[in-house]
């Protein structure tokens, strides 16, 4: 099965149409230096409300791991992204929660060093693979080549990212069939507002592709 994350969530009304679409992950980016940036105090109670089978995401960029585990108690997250440029060590560092960890992969990235990068987070439980933009940490609605992305298979459980829509997720399924799909900009109308019939399309489509 496909696993489809919504990601960047702020608002109440944006988490219960994913839930309500059938997402299985939701991402809540705790970098205050993005505006999709959500207060821990704020995203508590919201994701209090969230079903249990559903996993609740924190997304972080260069944190302290104390920090970390200090913002996972507070909100009740069950994962933690890392974003950032984490050494792999930092992952042995964030208890029992499950681990994900970003790479960004350029238009010309050797395939024999994403193999080494994958290999050296290996305690990561799945992998996301990004777009690498100059200046921007995510959410920038660019593709990268899937080529890559069929190959980092080979070496670790992979989340798809980067420029993923409603209408091209299930081309990206059929090509990668990668474990899972995560959108943000691609069901969004501004940084940080979702729109509800996008996120129902992204994940009817992720489903049926």
């Amino acid at each position: 099965m496909i696993h489809g994350k919504i990601c960047g969530l702020r608002r109440a009304e944006d988490v219960a149409a994913a839930v309500a679409a059938g997402a299985d992950a939701l991402g809540f980016n705790f970098w205050t230096g993005t505006k999709r940036y959500i207060d821990p105090t704020q995203a508590a109670p919201i994701i209090k409300n969230v079903p249990k089978n559903i996993l609740t995401v924190g997304v972080f960029v260069d944190e302290t791991p104390a920090r970390m585990l200090e913002i996972a108690a507070l909100t009740g997250i069950g994962a933690i992204q890392l974003h950032g440029n984490e050494p792999p060590e930092a992952l042995s560092q964030l208890g029992a929660y499950r681990k994900i960890k970003a790479i960004k992969v350029g238009d010309h990235l050797d395939p024999e060093r994403l193999k080494a990068e994958l290999e050296s987070y290996r305690a990561a439980e799945v992998i996301l693979l990004d777009r690498a933009v100059a200046g921007m940490t995510g959410g920038t609605g660019q593709k990268f080549d899937w080529s890559l992305a069929i190959a980092a298979k080979k070496y670790a459980t992979i989340l798809l990212a980067g420029g993923l829509t409603p209408a091209n997720v299930a081309e990206a399924i059929r090509q990668v069939q990668p474990w899972g799909v995560d959108v943000a900009s691609g069901v969004e109308t501004a940084p940080g507002v979702k729109d509800a019939t996008l996120i129902r399309e992204f994940i009817r489509n992720a489903r049926a592709a």
